[in-house]
């Protein structure tokens, strides 16, 4: 567990992330608390992110439940082995014949099998999935659900009970609880309103892009090898390119990977040629590729690449 605040700094800084006042503060109140944290803001500015550091600063293991569009109890909880029961039941036939011998009726057969149901119905053919995998795990956990917002809201409604209680219910085996209190990290990307329920249940936390200096400390720590003065070069270009309306604004994971290719064709100055070669890096769609362009070198590096 952290000490303080500054502890929650140091720690994660240890990871390589830099966390500001507000992540550190909120990390650390959601551990003394014991209360979820719900993490929203744009694509790529480090939501995820901060739930692995988080698990690798306290020596805790990961588990990600990675939400989307349909998901549902049985994918995310628990689902039964059938093939396994199917292949105890052929096993098992013999003592099977030897339960049902004297039955005089189907009814009766059938009651007589019903009543060894809980050999079936067991944990030894329970599949456990990242929801319960975090539950029953014998050491504590980070549980990272990821852009809950691409759930739908029938899932969300279904998670309130593990993010009170931290217990579910399997109709099979009762009511599971947790054998150590998870630490639960939500992330969501604004794709939708999430409801007040989940939020009155967790610690609030807007992620947004760093400021110039901050994301210029993330490239000098990620990308080492790069010179100073392009590292300075690239990071003030990634925030003149999230001044403008593009459909994808360059994430902060982004930005690194723009830092290690220039790296990697030995890039001493980020001149237009240069720029022009390799703006796909951070920028994945072509109108925003020659909006870039227009705004960074006044077309003429679009103009040069298509006169080639």
């Amino acid at each position: 567990m952290f000490q303080n605040v500054q502890d929650v700094t140091d720690r994660l800084l240890r990871q390589d992330y830099i966390a500001n006042d507000e992540i550190s503060t909120v990390v650390f109140l959601a551990e003394r608390m014991g209360k979820p944290v719900l993490a929203e803001g744009p694509a790529g500015v480090g939501k995820t992110e901060l739930a692995k550091v988080w698990a690798a600063a306290t020596g805790r293991q990961l588990v990600r439940l990675q939400c989307y569009e349909g998901l549902d109890e049985a994918k995310a909880l628990y689902e039964w082995e059938y093939s396994k029961q199917m292949l105890y039941t052929q096993l098992l036939r013999d003592k099977l014949g030897e339960v049902m011998a004297g039955a005089s009726t189907l009814a009766e057969a059938a009651d007589r099998v019903a009543a060894e149901e809980s050999v079936f119905f067991s944990r030894r053919f329970l599949l456990p999935r990242p929801l319960l995998q975090a539950l029953t795990s014998e050491k504590p956990v980070v549980l990272l659900i990821d852009e809950i917002d691409r759930a739908d809201a029938e899932f969300e409604a279904f998670l309130l009970e593990i993010l009170s209680d931290f217990q579910v219910s399997v109709p099979e085996l009762g009511t599971i609880k947790a054998r150590h209190h998870p630490m639960v990290v939500l992330t969501s990307n604004n794709t939708r309103e999430l409801s007040e329920a989940l939020k009155r249940r967790a610690l609030y936390l807007y992620v947004d892009y760093p400021t110039l200096e901050s994301e210029l400390q993330i490239v000098r720590l990620r990308a080492p090898d790069l010179s100073a003065s392009v590292a300075r070069q690239v990071v003030e270009v990634v925030h003149r390119l999230r001044e403008l309306e593009l459909k994808k604004a360059p994430s902060v994971a982004e930005t690194v990977d723009w830092a290690k290719a220039l790296i990697s064709i030995n890039a001493r100055n980020l001149d237009e040629k240069t720029l022009n070669d390799t703006l796909s890096v951070v920028l994945k769609h072509e109108s925003d590729l020659q909006r870039a362009r227009r705004a960074l070198t006044g077309g003429r590096a679009g103009r040069e690449t298509g006169s080639r």
